[in-house]
């Protein structure tokens, strides 16, 4: 059980920032500003600047419309957020 003090990372909080780091480097590798990619999505770019930063969660049926605005699979972003996880905190 985790108290006050405990100093150790929360895993959602790590995992939030993992997905977020993610989808920023698979938007960048597709050349694509946040702007352009909420309109291709349908998606506010404020918003996917809240993802991207790990300050917001995001719901299944937005992830499945920026992949698709994307043309990514799943299996693209499980393999970003991997290598997120492996690389050094930024």
């Amino acid at each position: 059980m985790r108290t006050m003090d405990d100093q150790s990372p929360d895993p959602i909080t790590g995992a939030r920032h993992a997905l977020g780091r993610a989808l920023r480097e698979l938007r960048r590798d597709a050349g694509l500003t946040q702007k352009e990619l909420g309109l291709k999505s349908s998606a506010n770019d404020t918003y996917i600047s809240q993802v991207e930063s790990g300050q917001r969660d995001i719901r299944w049926s937005t992830i499945t419309r920026l992949l698709m605005a994307l043309d990514l699979t799943v299996a693209d972003l499980a393999a970003a957020v991997e290598r997120q996880e492996r690389s050094p905190k930024r």
